[in-house]
């Protein structure tokens, strides 16, 4: 029996459960998955009796101790990984890294709100207020800066793939869903997110009748 157990939502629409599952599948370890239904009802008595901040992704590690919030999963394996890289290994890129990481973290409310996650469902594209159009045009700039400048390392945003492409993967499909126009450079990005494996097995347990 595994030692870890993820707690997550419907895989189709939960943004924040897919930054966590990807956390621990780049891991490489053994887990377990309960997962809790968010739509078209959350299973809220489900949810509060398995994670004690009552959120989704939560890690369960043995029999009584947990980790909430997908960056804090994220910064756990990172820890505790001695073989698997989840941060670039230059101090200043690194910072840069968590900057970038923690802003998507902490903001991007319009995006959030009014482009929900939905791997594999198309939208019309929404009506483009100065928020919205604000947040997309903040992600386009900090792709775009990451990948001029450590294109030559790789094809994420740090060149290897990192948290910060873990923290950006749900604006990927946020865009592809919206049928939001982006320079090359970025659809070449997202290209690369979606074609990662771990993604591609992601999107495999995905069920379109999921819908935000």
């Amino acid at each position: 029996m595994s030692n870890f157990t993820l707690i997550i939502g419907n895989k189709n629409v939960s943004s924040w459960s897919l930054r966590g599952w990807l956390a621990i599948k780049h891991a490489n370890v053994d887990f377990n998955e309960i997962l809790i239904n968010l739509r078209p009802e959350c299973e809220y008595d489900k949810l509060n009796a398995l994670s004690p901040a009552g959120k989704v992704p939560t890690l369960k590690i043995g029999e009584d101790q947990f980790v909430w919030d997908s960056l804090a999963i994220a910064e756990f394996f990172n820890d505790i990984s001695q073989d698997t890289s989840y941060w670039p290994t230059d101090i200043e890129e690194r910072a840069h890294a968590r900057s970038v990481s923690a802003e998507m973290h902490s903001g991007f409310v319009a995006l959030r709100s009014i482009m929900p996650m939905d791997c594999l469902n198309k939208y019309d594209r929404p009506e483009m207020t100065s928020d919205l159009k604000k947040d997309i045009d903040r992600v386009i700039e900090i792709w775009s800066e990451c990948r001029n400048k450590y294109a030559a390392k790789g094809s994420f945003l740090f060149g290897e793939y990192s948290i910060a492409d873990m923290m950006y993967a749900p604006v990927v499909f946020r865009f592809k869903g919206y049928g939001i126009e982006l320079p090359d450079v970025i659809e070449t990005y997202c290209s690369a997110i979606i074609s990662h494996p771990d993604v591609q097995d992601w999107l495999e347990e995905c069920d379109p009748n999921d819908k935000g």
